[in-house]
């Protein structure tokens, strides 16, 4: 299974796509003024400690003060437990005994600002890797409980090996069952590296000031897309490749080896009609190559896969017929999870198959499919409804939930794309099209949001695309356009 990674670069958003066959399988979305703080380290300036309510507030540089309760502030117990693990046991320090009013603390957001709240912080440090988590504090080492009780013992030892008597803390993460000895080697050497300079730059920086910043989407393609069976890593950046192979050549050298400079006129995600597989991941019909088809629904308690044979009737009996429309939605099932980063619970509804062997071979082949997926996804068993089951870990957003939002029209029944998902394609349009054409002046006419959106929060964007074309972009509001409506016109 080869695989190739295309990233598309601009300065609002980065778009990376998995392509595995000829199609793509993964799409991971970051927008610059979206990103989350989790991960984040500061060191942070304790603004008041509340005895009452057992927890502290911590200034970090943000517009709202963050805020630490006892039970995520790191105390070494005799027993060698974190508070964490000693909650069920004797109570912890009171907080007003771990922290005073104008202290300096190194705190890492756990939870990311949600409307009024600040974000929520521990003091207990971790930093994650490709293959493993680093607890600098601890010295604990520790295999990830998803992995097979009777392995971990071994790899634990492994481990413990591999981190000699440097120490600190380490836990085995999933996707690290199969690693060899030089990966975790590598990976144990960038995460002390990295520990290294958060450190060093705690004893310099004054206090509210970042001491890490959890990777981007880009770095986080060399740490966790990249594998054996990549065959190249394709960004379109002259300045995001030139920054990406610097960082790839000190911590992650063999996955920097597989990064190439995209220079063709196409645009990038052109090369695998990218942006029209992104628009059909948003819809809910998924048309089958044999005339079947899915429909998806996505809601809040769960994810519904409906399998209907539309107009296939390739087969020799309607048995067989629903035995290979079966059979081709468990691959099309497969790579819709993975596009569409699709969590939680599954439930998919199968034609319905008078034959077990029909069933059972149904079920290997969707196995067989979701065992390329990087999210742990399990299948049961079909039920005696016909229905089968399935859970995948929820990661991130889903794909739906980060273009879109609900519909007002329609009251929620529905979605369409948000003003900044349409005022990246605008801008994207403009630039496919100074490629080819060259106007005097690019005119924008969309909804009064979009315009809005543009003439505010995406100003920036839209100057800076101005100078890159050297040609003016006007705008346009129309009242009678819907919000996923617009139109770029050359003068």
């Amino acid at each position: 299974m080869q695989q190739d990674i295309l990233i598309n670069w601009s300065p609002q958003e980065t778009r990376v796509a998995v392509i595995e066959y000829g199609a793509i399988q993964e799409l991971h979305v970051e927008r610059t003024l979206e990103r989350g703080l989790v991960g984040n380290i500061y060191l942070g300036k304790v603004a008041r400690v509340l005895p009452g309510m057992q927890s502290a507030f911590i200034d970090i540089g943000l517009e709202r003060a963050a805020f630490l309760h006892v039970a995520d502030v790191w105390q070494r117990h005799p027993e060698g437990e974190t508070p964490a693990q000693a909650r069920t046991g004797q109570s912890p320090t009171p907080i007003e005994k771990l922290v005073f009013e104008g202290q300096a603390l190194m705190v890492q957001v756990i939870k990311d600002p949600i409307g009024t709240k600040g974000a929520r912080l521990s003091t207990q440090i971790s930093i994650a890797g490709r293959h493993l988590v680093f607890l600098p504090q601890d010295d604990h080492i520790g295999v990830s409980q998803k992995i097979p009780a009777d392995q971990r013992d071994a790899l634990r030892e492994r481990l413990q090996s591999l981190v000699g008597p440097a120490g600190g803390g380490f836990i085995l993460r999933t996707n690290a069952e199969d690693s060899s000895d030089q990966e975790l080697g590598d990976d144990i050497a960038y995460l002390r590296k990295t520990w290294s300079r958060i450190r060093e730059s705690a004893t310099r920086l004054p206090a509210r000031s970042l001491l890490h910043e959890d990777l981007s989407l880009l770095q986080r393609v060399l740490r966790d897309l990249v594998g054996e069976l990549t065959l190249g890593i394709r960004i379109d950046s002259r300045e995001q490749y030139d920054k990406l192979l610097a960082f790839g050549q000190e911590f992650m050298p063999k996955a920097a080896e597989k990064l190439q400079l995209y220079k063709g006129e196409r645009p990038i995600f052109d090369l695998y009609a990218i942006d029209e597989e992104i628009a059909r991941a948003l819809g809910r019909r998924v048309d089958l190559k044999s005339g079947g088809y899915l429909i998806i629904d996505q809601t809040e308690a769960l994810t519904t896969v409906d399998v209907n044979t539309g107009g296939y009737v390739g087969a020799r009996n309607f048995e067989d017929t629903i035995f290979k429309t079966n059979l081709e939605a468990a691959q099309a099932i497969a790579r819709q999870l993975r596009l569409r980063n699709l969590g939680g619970i599954i439930m998919v509804d199968f034609i319905d198959m008078g034959r077990t062997d029909h069933q059972q071979a149904v079920l290997a082949e969707l196995r067989k499919q979701l065992s390329r997926d990087r999210v742990k996804t399990m299948a049961g068993e079909f039920s005696a409804l016909g229905l089968l089951e399935m859970t995948r870990k929820r990661t991130r957003e889903s794909l739906a939930h980060m273009l879109c939002e609900p519909c007002p029209s329609c009251m929620g029944q529905g979605t369409v794309k948000t003003s900044r998902t349409i005022a990246y394609e605008i801008l994207r349009e403009i630039l496919r099209e100074a490629r080819q054409f060259n106007p005097r002046e690019f005119r924008v006419v969309a909804s009064a949001a979009v315009i809005e959106l543009l003439l505010d929060e995406e100003s920036q964007h839209l100057a800076g695309l101005s100078d890159f074309i050297a040609k003016p972009i006007s705008l346009q509001a129309e009242s009678s356009m819907g919000p996923q409506q617009y139109d770029v016109i050359l003068l």
